[in-house]
């Protein structure tokens, strides 16, 4: 028999999900807690017992995601061990976006577009999951470098900053043109960038 935490454990798990995908969605202002409270089968009296209120949701929702980052149960694999696997990440966004039928974008990159100068936690937030994101990607850089595999020019730092930069640009022009393939292609330039800072490539 499941106790009374158990069921509020799972209670507390079931909005931030609804509330993570309808963020995704449509967006942080256009969800209302009372969209939430319904879509997940909950009452007000729970969503403000767990929440308080709604930036106490979505910082919740922004923590669940950068706990996946950092556990490696993203969809999206941000652990990288050759050029290959930095392919997969650019390409395995791509398809989430995909799945959508590029209707959305970077599910913490959404918020971050709708944070304004009085959501300094959202801000901080999204500031901490970026730079979760950013090491994961400099750290394979860096071990490129360190193994001699890239040329005295690159800046690890400025690498990873630059896919990201890449990524998210691309999924949102994706979300505002509903093309795929204006992604795919954004995606390979950034490849070809990056992959040109390999010592023996051209730009080398």
């Amino acid at each position: 028999m499941r106790t009374r935490f158990a069921r509020g454990a799972e209670t507390r798990l079931r909005i931030i999900r609804v509330a993570a995908d309808l963020f995704h969605k449509q967006g942080v202002r256009a969800t209302s807690p009372d969209e939430v409270i319904e879509a997940s089968r909950t009452g007000k009296g729970q969503f403000y017992h767990y929440f308080r209120s709604k930036e106490g949701l979505i910082h919740e929702v922004l923590q669940v995601h950068l706990e996946a980052i950092k556990s490696g149960t993203a969809l999206v694999k941000y652990e990288l061990g050759s050029w290959m696997d930095l392919e997969r990440w650019f390409f395995a966004q791509v398809e989430l976006q995909k799945s959508f039928g590029m209707t959305r974008g970077c599910p913490f990159g959404t918020i971050g577009n709708e944070v304004t100068e009085n959501d300094e936690l959202i801000r901080q937030d999204l500031s901490l999951i970026f730079e979760v994101v950013k090491s994961k990607l400099a750290v394979f850089f860096i071990r490129e470098e360190s193994q001699g595999r890239l040329v005295r020019a690159a800046d690890e730092n400025r690498m990873a900053d630059f896919c990201i930069a890449a990524i998210q640009g691309a999924m949102l022009m994706g979300k505002i043109t509903r093309s795929s393939q204006v992604v795919e292609t954004m995606v390979r330039e950034a490849l070809a960038h990056l992959k040109g800072y390999r010592t023996g490539s051209k730009k080398a």
